[in-house]
């Protein structure tokens, strides 16, 4: 191997004492060149012999099975310069330089190169004194034979299966305690894995011995707990303790960390103590071990390798522990596996050669360190659906306050886009807000202080994690430790140099909150996880945001989104039947993400709405633009997260240096820039093009039009040209000895325009989604229109009915509830409040037949407003409204009995979220308030909520009920329309079809429905015929009991609750006891003479 030639940046490097007391010394070129030169191993003395024999049975194979090349040092601050050197590397720089010649040169110096050095840059341990102790330490990692005889050595039979143990609380918090699913059943629930060898274990020439025999040949008995459990008595499970010496019966037992006796570790070797001083720390992570060319489990591990991944267990490894294993070819495979199914999963790499060792001494242990730990909430790599995958951390506080309000705050990221948000919200006891965030986000992990967390929270953290298709994962951690003080957050994000990437200082994006300490604390959690996790390049390079949950936009809170079905159906949590679904005709995956994020939070603004229906309404004239813009988008991959991975390879080269896989890493590197460079070629070609032609959309120009978007095509130009230079074949590039100098100066360069690359993928993603809403519309079955907003206007005057907000369509039907071709679809009218034209009530009371299509109707009227709110054409003729600030609903009937509460419990609790938020601009719908208790509790409370919201809020109201006094309770009411779901009897002739068969019309019509026709949907339903004419006797007997009170409310329906106050009025100053001419009696007959002439010219 020829001596590569010295860093082309070691005019940026200086040796400081953190480089010179590193654990692994950089060496010189001429140390380099002298160990390539073949050696022959000394022979061990007698005594050296001895010892290591003695130690074989606990021993690693530490070295490599064959002798490997030494890898490269790069970036090192260490290597020393010669100074006849320093022509060519200028050379070198200059010619990659002089391709950015409208960059500044000077600014090519990093302080993220300045510090590395060969094996501490990529180093984080939870435990500073465990990092020491194992630095410290001489290691012994001489190869065991009888290790690798276990590979070699050929066997007769399988021999008996591994038995599975119960792992208790030892392994991952929920994929751990899993049943065992046979292996043929697991392939066919997994299809896309059923083309794959399950494990590159099994070669031709790679054998293993049966687990009822020892490496020893001596068989154990069938009846021995050897071949089942651990031989380490401290992972029994009777006997197992934390790290601070606490039983899984605790409450404040950390199941993260392993007690192991002090006497243990000494009676370890080396290897031993490498690999447990670092599994007693991370028992929650699933370790690969790296030895030779091989990734092994041991112990809790090696169960979860034969369980998940029905690998063959063996006796050997670590001290001659149960263990399991794969070559490197398979190791990628094996960790996605693992991580899909809900596991972390690490990986303990050689830092140096079997040679490198073998020349600090012939008993030298080869060096290794947890580099990586991969989670289903931080995968950053190609292989991941277009859904946002977020980590969440949630700090509860109550702040001191009376009304018995919960406040939150909380940091989430997204490891592959390299983003994270910070935010709070103000909450009460039915946690509606948030449920909205956890909606919003979907986070597939959840960090939250234990014992931290009010029983309310638990609930809803309950509730929400199992809504959906996606479960999320609870994960408590300790007060105090992983949680810090808000202090104690600034210094550590201050000090470590964390969210560089952002546009401004990173505290900037928490100043706007109220409760800035709960979200320094949740944003304390989440560094401590991830720095935990190996992550501190994301948080060094990552970006930082402000989140809002419901600010300035339309609210729905998070039973709202829910229950209108809105990412996920209420039958199997699936995407089927969803209005993400019926929009979602983006092309690109970064695009899917923004339409999801716009549809979490439609606009209120009325100039912003009516820009993008600009936009939509420009590509559905013009369809031929939508055919010319898929085309250029059809072509671009993910540049969001290609973007992030780019930018967290900042400063990171650390990885470049690990035997075996640096190359790898290196060459999957340059693969993602080749990609990201093509991309935004293709993205800019689109945007310039939409710049020169708007196509008689002229309002598109408000989402292309970027700032210095010429310069960023010259500077992307010199990217190209330079990538063409150095990695022509960057897809499958040989990687050569000055790549990684190379690349590493490509990467800073493109990196400090990050902020403008992002605006272009934003713009990207605009167009994106505009022209998906825009598909949306023109596949659709029955006429879309573009809606018209109105801005509210309020009158100071007494005539409420006339002013304020208003809702009016025409046509109405549901965008996705179809069958077939749409044929069977029936458009109805809703008109709610007034306008210049006409006046209707602000309220409607809607009644109808069971299955007659009443919450169909209630859920179309809510998804029209949210699609003229997102600037997107509604399904209606006609559609005018003034904006919606929340839409709040209650709809259907479910009980939480995980958490004890009942139907009714449930009802009346969404109810009081609607109660004490709902304003005037608010839409509110519910459907059969009442119905989980006794007739006559459920009608005093639908009648008492129904009233509250009628003429207190005076908001848009739509309210479905059984209840039919309530027609007459409210038949007279100016600010209630009384409507309802028609149907039909059909006569049959009672041979080819039954007499009397209900038919639903599915219109809309005036007046109450006289039933519900129970009984006639009872008998569609399957009921027994004597069953059903038994319930009809026993109406037709109660109706006659109370044959009194129907009549009695018959004459109430002329009598609203509106004239009864009016009465009530006028019978209390016309007491004897009150004069007429105080003052407070003329004001009130005078309103009372303004309601009644504004009620009877409304009449």
């Amino acid at each position: 191997m020829q001596h590569r030639q010295t860093s082309l940046f070691s005019f940026l490097q200086k040796v400081t004492p953190g480089n010179e007391g590193s654990g692994v010394p950089n060496p010189s070129p001429d140390a380099i060149r002298h160990s390539l030169q073949p050696k022959k191993a000394p022979h061990p003395t007698p005594l050296e012999s001895k010892n290591n024999s003695k130690e074989t049975s606990d021993e690693i194979g530490g070295t490599d099975a064959s002798s490997q090349k030494i890898r490269r040092q790069v970036l090192s601050a260490g290597i020393p310069v010669a100074v006849n050197d320093g022509d060519r590397r200028a050379n070198h720089f200059s010619s990659i330089m002089g391709k950015f010649v409208k960059e500044d040169k000077s600014g090519c110096s990093s302080n993220g190169y300045t510090n590395q050095d060969c094996c501490g840059s990529f180093i984080c341990h939870p435990n500073d004194s465990t990092e020491k102790s194992v630095k410290d330490r001489t290691p012994d990692d001489k190869c065991s034979a009888k290790h690798v005889s276990a590979f070699k050595k050929s066997y007769d039979g399988l021999g008996p299966l591994y038995s599975e143990c119960d792992l208790d609380v030892l392994g991952p918090e929920t994929p751990a305690v899993r049943p065992h699913v046979p292996l043929f059943k697991r392939i066919q629930l997994d299809p896309s894995d059923s083309d794959k060898q399950v494990s590159s274990m099994f070669g031709p020439n790679k054998r293993f011995k049966p687990i009822g025999k020892t490496v020893t040949e001596k068989k154990i008995p069938e009846n021995s707990c050897e071949s089942t459990s651990s031989k380490f008595e401290w992972l029994v499970p009777s006997k197992i303790r934390d790290a601070n010496g606490r039983r899984p019966s605790d409450p404040f037992y950390d199941k993260r960390t392993l007690y192991i006796p002090p006497d243990a570790l000494k009676r370890m070797s080396a290897s031993q103590r490498q690999y447990w001083s670092v599994k007693c720390q991370y028992m929650d992570v699933v370790i690969f071990f790296k030895v030779g060319k091989f990734y092994e489990l041991y112990e809790l591990d090696a169960e979860i390798g034969q369980r998940e991944l029905d690998w063959k267990m063996t006796i050997s490894g670590v001290g001659k522990c149960r263990q399991v294993g794969v070559s490197e070819a398979g190791i990628d495979d094996a960790v996605q596996k693992l991580t899909s199914r809900g596991y972390k999963v690490g990986r303990m790499e050689q830092l140096e050669t079997s040679e490198q060792a073998k020349a600090r001494g012939a008993s030298a242990v080869i060096q290794r360190k947890l580099v990586n730990v991969s989670t289903p909430c931080t995968l950053s790599d190609g292989t991941m659906e277009p859904e946002a995958v977020h980590l969440l951390a949630l700090k509860e506080g109550d702040c001191g306050s009376k009304d018995g309000s919960i406040f939150y705050g909380f940091a989430f990221l997204d490891n592959a886009s390299l983003k994270c948000w910070v935010g709070s919200i103000s909450d009460d006891k039915t946690c509606a807000a948030l449920g909205a965030l956890l909606v919003q986000i979907s986070p597939k992990e959840i960090i939250h202080e234990r014992s931290g967390l009010s029983e309310a929270t638990r609930v809803a953290l309950k509730k929400y994690a199992s809504a959906g298709s996606m479960k999320i994962q609870l994960t408590a951690a300790t007060p105090g430790v992983d949680f810090l003080d808000s202090s104690e957050v600034m210094k550590l994000a201050s000090s470590k140099g964390y969210f560089k990437g952002s546009s401004k200082p990173w505290f900037s994006a928490i100043d706007g909150f109220v409760n800035c300490d709960l979200v320094l604390c949740a944003l304390g959690g989440l560094i401590t996880h991830l720095s935990r996790l190996m992550l501190d390049d994301t948080l060094r390079n990552g970006e930082l945001f402000s989140y809002h949950v419901y600010k300035n936009y339309l609210r729905m809170d998070g039973q709202t989104l829910l229950n209108l079905e809105i990412f996920s159906n209420n039958v199997d949590g699936g995407l089927s039947g969803t209005l993400y679904k019926h929009l979602d005709h983006c092309l690109t995956a970064s695009g899917k993400r923004l339409l999801r994020r716009w549809i979490c939070h439609p606009l209120r603004d009325i100039t912003g709405i009516n820009q993008r229906l600009d936009v939509v309404e420009g590509f559905i004239k013009n369809s031929e633009i939508i055919s010319l813009i898929a085309s250029y988008l059809t072509r671009i991959p993910d540049l969001e997260r290609l973007l992030g991975r780019v930018r967290s390879t900042v400063g990171s080269s650390s990885m470049l240096l690990l035997p075996f896989v640096g190359d790898r890493i290196l060459k999957q590197r340059i693969k993602t820039f080749g990609f990201l460079v093509k991309g935004l070629r293709i993205g800019l070609e689109l945007l310039n093009m939409l710049r020169k032609e708007d196509h008689g959309m002229p309002s598109i120009s408000l989402f292309v039009n970027i700032p210095n978007l010429s310069s960023l095509d010259d500077l992307l130009n010199q990217f190209e040209i330079a990538l063409e230079d150095d990695f022509p074949h960057y897809q499958d590039h040989i990687v050569k000895d000055s790549d990684a100098e190379t690349l590493a100066v490509l990467v800073e360069l493109f990196s400090g325009k990050a902020i403008e690359w992002s605006q272009v993928i934003n713009a990207l993603n605009c167009i994106d989604v505009l022209q998906s809403f825009a598909r949306a519309s023109i596949s659709s079955f029955l006429p879309m229109s573009r809606p018209i907003l109105l801005v509210n206007a309020y009158s100071p005057n007494l005539a409420k009915d006339k002013d304020g907000p208003m809702l009016h369509m025409k046509g109405l039907w549901h965008p996705y509830a179809v069958s077939g071709n749409g044929n069977d679809l029936v458009p109805n009218e809703i008109h709610l409040g007034n306008d210049s034209k006409s006046c209707h009530p602000c309220a409607l009371l809607l009644t109808g037949p069971n299955m007659g299509g009443k919450s169909t109707l209630l859920r179309a009227t809510c998804l029209a407003v949210i699609l003229a709110q997102l600037g997107c054409f509604v399904p209606c003729e006609e559609c005018v409204l003034s904006p919606v600030d929340t839409i709040f609903t209650r709809l259907g009937a479910t009980d939480r009995i995980m958490s004890g509460e009942s139907t009714f419990y449930v009802e009346c609790s969404e109810t009081a979220s609607v109660l004490q938020n709902a304003t005037k601009d608010s839409l509110v719908l519910l459907d059969e308030l009442g119905r989980g208790t006794s007739t006559f509790d459920g009608y005093a409370i639908a009648y008492a909520v129904f009233r509250h919201l009628l003429e207190k809020v005076c908001c848009r109201l739509l309210f479905a009920t059984h209840y039919h006094p309530l027609t007459k309770e409210f038949g007279s009411h100016p600010r209630v329309s009384l409507q309802h779901m028609a149907c039909a009897f059909d006569v049959g002739d009672g041979v080819s079809s039954p007499r009397n068969n209900l038919v639903f019309l599915y219109k809309l019509a005036a007046g109450a429905c006289s039933e519900s026709y129970g009984l006639q949907v009872a008998l569609m339903a399957g009921l027994p015929k004597e069953v059903v004419e038994a319930a009809a006797s026993a109406g037709q007997k109660m109706k006659q009991l109370i044959s009194r009170n129907f009549k009695s409310s018959e004459a109430r329906s002329e009598f609203s609750t509106l004239h009864e106050e009016w009465l009530k009025s006028l019978c209390g100053i016309s007491k004897p006891s009150v004069s007429l001419g105080d003052e407070d009696v003329s004001d009130t007959l005078l309103c009372l003479w303004h309601e009644l002439r504004s009620f009877y010219k409304l009449r």
